[in-house]
Order: C-alpha cells, then sequence, then structure tokens
C-alpha cells in the first residue's frame, strides 16, 4: 500500500509524479520549499533525476519507499525533487558543485544544501545502508556542532559556481585567425581518440555523440581525408548493428554500456533519435550506404509509433524498465524467437546473434547483427534481395509480438528542445530522401511548438496537459531557432525565417552577456538561482551557445546582417583555443570552425521550378551552404535582386556577396562549389 499523497502530486512531470506516493514529504523545486528551509533553518536535500533513468528507480524502491530512511529524510531535512528534464538550469548548477567536490556526476544526483540553496555535500545513488548512515551524519552534524563547518564549506563552493566557464577553463579570445593548420590539428587530435576496431571513442560506456560525427562528416568533405570517413562509417555500421540499436522497432537506446555496442542502457530519448536521424540522413547524402536509409526510415518509424502526441510533439523518453526488470521489453530467448518465427528461426537466430544460451542476462539475446545483408546472403546461399524480405518479415512479426508485452514507461511530457532536434532530424532525413512523409511529421511538429509553446511573444520548455509552464532556456530557444531556419531552407515558407529572427532577437535581449561575447542559459528575468551559468561545452546536445552562434552565422547571411555574422564570429574567435585543444568537447564549435574556414556558399532559387530544384540539390551533402528561394518575388534580403532570367528557373551561387555566372541547373550548381 503506498503512502497519502506529497505535494509532487500536482505535478506534471511524470518523474515527479512517480515520487508522489513516497513516504518522503516531497517538495517540487521552488519558493514554497526553500521558504520552509530558511524558515526552519533546515538543510535541503535536493534529489535530481529522470523518469527513464533505472538508478532512480532503484533508488526509489530501496529508499525513497523505505519508511525507516524516509522518516528520517524528513525530520533532519527540506525534501526536494527535481526533474533534470524540466530544470536543467537546476540541473547545471549543483552537478557541477559535485565536480567542485571531487566527486562524479551522474543520476540519481543527491546534493546537500544550506538553507540558502549553497551546496556543501553530495552524491549520486547510495546503497540504502549508505544512505541512512550520511543522513544521519549530516543531519545530526548540521543541527549541532559541524553547521558553521559545513556552511563555511558551502560558501566556497557557492564562490566556484560563480566563476565564469571562460575564467575557468582560463582562455583568453585567441589573437590568431582560423587557419587551415589549426583545422588539421584539431582534427588529428579527434581522430587520436577514436576506436578504430569497434567505432566511437576509445573509451566505454560508448555514447552516440552525434555531434563528434557530424563535425567529422564536415571535416571530411572539406580535406577530403579518407581516414575520417573510414572511421565514420565503422561507428555508423557498429551503432546500426549493435544492440544500442532496436534491430525489430528502430530507434536508439541512450548509450552502450560496453566497448561493443552490444549491451545498451536501454532507455530510449527524443534527443538521441533526433539527433542520430541528422547524423544517419547526411552520412547517407555523402556515401549512399544502404544501411544509412534504414537506420533513418526505422527511427522515423519508432518516432511516429511510440513518441508521437497526438497535438503533433513528441514524447520525451521511454524507459529502461519495464516489469521491474531492465531491458526485459527488448530482449528474446531463442524459445520466444522459436514461437515467434517457427520453420525460419535457425536463419532468424544467425543474422540476430541469437543464441540457446543467450548472449545477455538469465538466457536471453540483445538482437544485433555482425554482417551486412549482402555478406549474409552469400554465407547462407541467398540472394541479396530475399534477406531483405525474410528481414522486413521477421521485424513485422517480432514487432508484433512484443507489443504484447508490458510495455516500458512513456514519459510524456514534451520538452520544447528536444522536438527542436527532432524537427531538425526529420528536415535532414526529407533532404536526404525527398520523402514527403518526413516533411509533414516536422512541419507538424513545427507547428505544434509555434502555436503551443511560443505564447505572447515568450518562448516555453515543457508542455503537458494542455499547459506550458517553464519559461525556457537557451537551450530551447538555440534549437528551436535552428528548426525553423532549416524549415524555411526545406520549404522556402518565409513565415519560418521570420520566426527564427524574432527568437533571435529575444535571445539577444535577455540572455547575451556583452562582456564575454557568449550567452546565459537563463534570462534575465527568469528565476536567479546562487549562478547564472553559461553552457559552451558540446556534449550529449550540443551546447546552446555552440548552437546560437551558428544560428547567428546562418541568420546574418540569410539577412545580410553583418552584426549577426560579425558576433558569430567573435564566439569562435572566444573559445577557439579551447576548440583547437578539446576538439572532442567542442565538436559542434568546431563544425563552425568547417564554416567559417571557407566562404559559405549562399545559394538562392528563382522561379517556377524552384521547389522542384530545391529538393533535387537538396539531396547532395552540402554542409557549409545556406538556401533561399521562391517561385515569383521576394523581399527578403538575401533574394532581393534575384530574378529568373528568359522566364527560366535560375540559380545564383555566390560567396561574400560575389556570385557566380546565373545557372539553370543543379548540376551546372553543384559545379560551382568547392571540393577538396
Amino acid at each position: 500500500m503506498s503512502a497519502p499523497a506529497n505535494r509532487l502530486q500536482h505535478e506534471s512531470s511524470p518523474y515527479l509524479l512517480q515520487h508522489a506516493h513516497n513516504p518522503v514529504e516531497w517538495y517540487p523545486w521552488g519558493e514554497e520549499a526553500l521558504s520552509r528551509a530558511r524558515a526552519e533553518q533546515k538543510p535541503l536535500l535536493v534529489s535530481i533525476g529522470y523518469a527513464a533513468c533505472h538508478w532512480c528507480h532503484v533508488m526509489e524502491r530501496e529508499s525513497f519507499e523505505n519508511p525507516q530512511i524516509a522518516a528520517v529524510m524528513n525530520a533532519h531535512f527540506v525534501c526536494v525533487k527535481v526533474d533534470r528534464e524540466e530544470r536543467p538550469d537546476v540541473d547545471q548548477v549543483y552537478l557541477e558543485a559535485l565536480h567542485a567536490m571531487g566527486l562524479p556526476g551522474g543520476w540519481p544526483l543527491n546534493v546537500f544544501l544550506t538553507p540558502d540553496a549553497k551546496p556543501f555535500y553530495g552524491g549520486t545513488y547510495f546503497p540504502p545502508r549508505n544512505w541512512l548512515q550520511l543522513l544521519t551524519s549530516i543531519g545530526i552534524g548540521y543541527a549541532g556542532e559541524h553547521r558553521t563547518e559545513l556552511e563555511a564549506s558551502a560558501e566556497q563552493f557557492a564562490r566556484d559556481l560563480q566563476i565564469s566557464e571562460l575564467e575557468k577553463f582560463r582562455v583568453t579570445a585567441s589573437a590568431e585567425g582560423l587557419s587551415d593548420a589549426q583545422f588539421a590539428e584539431l582534427t588529428d587530435k579527434l581522430a587520436a581518440q577514436f576506436d578504430t576496431q569497434k567505432g566511437g571513442f576509445d573509451r566505454s560506456p560508448k555514447f552516440p555523440l552525434p555531434v563528434a560525427w557530424q563535425f567529422l562528416l564536415r571535416a571530411q568533405a572539406l580535406t577530403g581525408r579518407p581516414d575520417l570517413l573510414e572511421q565514420l562509417h565503422l561507428t555508423l555500421r557498429e551503432m546500426a548493428w549493435g544492440g544500442l540499436y532496436d534491430q525489430v522497432g528502430g530507434g536508439f537506446a541512450r548509450y552502450s554500456t560496453d566497448a561493443d555496442w552490444l549491451v545498451p542502457h536501454f532507455e530510449k530519448m527524443l534527443y538521441d533519435n533526433g539527433q542520430l536521424l541528422s547524423l544517419y540522413a547526411e552520412a547517407f547524402q555523402a556515401t549512399a550506404d544502404p544501411l544509412y536509409r534504414a537506420v533513418v526510415y526505422g527511427t522515423v518509424g519508432f518516432l511516429e509509433r511510440e513518441l508521437l502526441s497526438p497535438e503533433g510533439g513528441f514524447y520525451s523518453a521511454l524507459d529502461a524498465d519495464s516489469e521491474g526488470v531492465e531491458g526485459k521489453f527488448y530482449v528474446w530467448t531463442r524459445e520466444q524467437l522459436q514461437a515467434v518465427l517457427g520453420d525460419e528461426t535457425p536463419l532468424a537466430a544467425a543474422y540476430y546473434q541469437c543464441t540457446a544460451p543467450g548472449n545477455w542476462e538469465h538466457g536471453a539475446n540483445i538482437l544485433h547483427r555482425r554482417q551486412s545483408d549482402a555478406e549474409f546472403a552469400r554465407a547462407h546461399d541467398l540472394t541479396p534481395a530475399l534477406v531483405a524480405e525474410l528481414v522486413r518479415g521477421w521485424q513485422a512479426r517480432l514487432l508484433a509480438a512484443r507489443a504484447a508485452r508490458p510495455l516500458p514507461a512513456l514519459d510524456d511530457k514534451i520538452l520544447t528542445s528536444w522536438n527542436a532536434l527532432t524537427v531538425q532530424g526529420l528536415l535532414d532525413a526529407y533532404r536526404a530522401f525527398a520523402e514527403p512523409h518526413f516533411l509533414v511529421l516536422a512541419r507538424s511538429c513545427a507547428e505544434f511548438l509555434r502555436d503551443r509553446v511560443l505564447l505572447d511573444g515568450r518562448l516555453y520548455r515543457n508542455y503537458k496537459n494542455g499547459r506550458a509552464t517553464i519559461p525556457a532556456f537557451l537551450e530551447d530557444y538555440a534549437l528551436l531557432i535552428r528548426a525553423f531556419i532549416s524549415l524555411y531552407e526545406a520549404t522556402f515558407a518565409e513565415e519560418w525565417l521570420h520566426e527564427a529572427q524574432h527568437l533571435t532577437t529575444a535571445v539577444l535581449t535577455h540572455f547575451f552577456d556583452p562582456t564575454e561575447q557568449q550567452f546565459f542559459y537563463t534570462a534575465d528575468h527568469g528565476e536567479v538561482l546562487i549562478a547564472r551559468k553559461k553552457e559552451l561545452t558540446d556534449n550529449v546536445l550540443p551546447a546552446s551557445n555552440s548552437v546560437m552562434a551558428h544560428n547567428l552565422h546562418r541568420l546574418g547571411l540569410h539577412l545580410e546582417d553583418a552584426d549577426y555574422l560579425a558576433l558569430a564570429a567573435d564566439m569562435l574567435r572566444r573559445v577557439q583555443p579551447l576548440v583547437a585543444e578539446q576538439p572532442a568537447s567542442f565538436a559542434h564549435w568546431a563544425s563552425l570552425y568547417a564554416d567559417l574556414l571557407r566562404p559559405t556558399a549562399e545559394i538562392t532559387i528563382v522561379g517556377p521550378a524552384a521547389e522542384e530544384f530545391r529538393r533535387e540539390l537538396s539531396r547532395h551533402f552540402l554542409p557549409n551552404v545556406v538556401l533561399a528561394g521562391t517561385q515569383g518575388t521576394s523581399h527578403l534580403p538575401l533574394l532581393r535582386g534575384r530574378e529568373a532570367r528568359n522566364g527560366q528557373t535560375t540559380i545564383y551561387v555566390c560567396f561574400n556577396r560575389a556570385c557566380q555566372q546565373p545557372v539553370h541547373s543543379v548540376a551546372e550548381t553543384l559545379a560551382q562549389l568547392p571540393r577538396p
């Protein structure tokens, strides 16, 4: 029998609602909890996680549902639960605090704060006995003779948190310009970290890190280095063949726990899959590898089937666990495979590396591949066409059988930034394959975001049960601006470029720090935390500042705005030494380096066949291009003075406002673009 509901019962976050019947007297993050802590002079215990977090569930079962442990928490602390996906600003501050304490980060993240929200101790997952000992020790110590010592530590950690990121890195703006030599050096530094046997980087666990491989695509396009393309292909193939990719239902798990991409941490996150759509679509444009096409179509199928809301937005995640067991929904014993596939089981088992002992826990198998379809066909004396037909049949039957299993929990909140990443991914897929349905999904999601989270000119981060409640962060603005620019370039519907411009004005007004020429993560009219941070490092998501720098460069070209272009270049100059030294941690900045190292092609298409030409041109991998067009006339700056010559659709290719000879075909256009 669960405990009576606590204050989390009124929240919309699925993660907070999971804890609404804990015996812990949880508060959501907010003034009510902070006021009580100040009034009673009790320390705050802030526990941060997210709905699909496996170890968050474990700690809840072991400790937060335990009445004896909960009683100690309630007696000594004001207890606060935070969904890190709804409040990345809070998570960002206290995760950095943990690092300042010399402790490893991760989730669940548990931090102890003074009543004025300054951190003095923390950690991640604690087994129940250790947790109880820690609670008792800190609770008694803070109430007694150790309070002064703990508060002194908290003051020091708070001062550390208030140091800006550029100060912390001890970096000053680069006095040298961008150069081919430095670009080659930073690319070599990234390459030195590759796992040349299994793909990815030479460490485990392995995360997909799409921004790193998208940079590699751009570096290869710029330099023509075959080793970069080989590593990219190895990585994308191993991810797609491994257990990281759902061989039955499509879509990727969050990361692989091993170096072989075999054993995933089974939760599926929207932000990963949106970005991986972009990566595999661009890789297909560059290589025409049919595996990449299959991955894109499979991932879109997963997103539409399992995460698409009736209103057109996408939900956040699927849990790793079902029936209390991690991965149970996704794995198969040989007997389960036999029950579904019958006589075809031996062949399917060979294809998916499924054995009687199993390759995971309890005799289960994580389905994965070790051969291309062509190689499998040769090994089993089949034709590639027959193998493709068999695989489609196996997937359909296994998917239908799997649907009868208890489903993993769905995190059904809708987040602006993650949806913007998905719009971008769908648009990149549309460009690569000219699949109209991909554009329908992208435009529907963009319209949902414009209508449901952009209210009276102010953007919100979340949407649930018909309400948007949390003001947006820089991440949300930056990624939505990027998606809107891309939607304009994919449709030539000018409303989307205007939306991007309005949002950019809001970012410059409310987030910009002129001292460091970067943007704060939180707005000047947002909630004040103990530190106002800037996000510079690219990680599983690109840093919001690197995205804004790209946006300003692209918008500056579209709108012929010299201030935007200058700010984009200056933002990169401020972090250029870091990009050169640590390219793996600044990979999206490195992509901007690639774009600014050569003039960006400004391509405009004018005339009755503008749509047809746009579709044909977009199927090519053109990483350093802005694209504008109209079938008639337009007042957009980049299209001003452009006309269809002699009634023929005309394409103009310009660099730094110097234009090539106007042409009338895509082939002629491509000939005017630089090649490595």
